[in-house]
């Protein structure tokens, strides 16, 4: 079974996923902006179960684009948003892909709030 590490930018906060993940999607809502100050954002969905954290973190909740909450999970040394709980599919944790930094991570399956996309943002899926 495959196990990956996630963790913040000082290393303090760290997320252990089991197995491959549910579904690995790119958002474009502005939200996700903001988060990562990027055009988008990159979220493996985990189980819940298969997702063990460790360290500290605190905790910023949010309604999303959709209605539903999600409540962000970062690193109170760093400031790095590692996982976050949306409210909308609570069997699941998602996790910054970024987090994970493997250039071999699946890539992403489909794209969210498409109409927010930056124009020269150019996003090819593996579909």
């Amino acid at each position: 079974m495959t196990t990956r590490e996630a963790c913040c930018s000082c290393g303090q906060l760290r997320v252990i996923c089991q197995g491959e993940p549910v579904t690995v999607a790119l958002c474009h809502c502005r939200e996700c902006q903001r988060r990562t100050g990027s055009a988008y954002g990159i979220a493996a969905f985990f189980a819940r179960a298969d997702v063990l954290v460790s360290g500290t973190y605190l905790d910023y909740d949010r309604p999303a684009d959709s209605g539903f909450r999600v409540l962000h999970h970062f690193c109170p040394s760093c400031g790095s948003t590692v996982f976050w709980e949306p409210s909308r599919k609570p069997e699941t944790v998602a996790v910054a892909v970024g987090a994970f930094a493997a250039p071999d991570f699946p890539a992403p399956r489909k794209a969210v709030f498409e109409q927010h996309r930056h124009p020269w943002a150019a996003v090819v899926l593996d579909r």
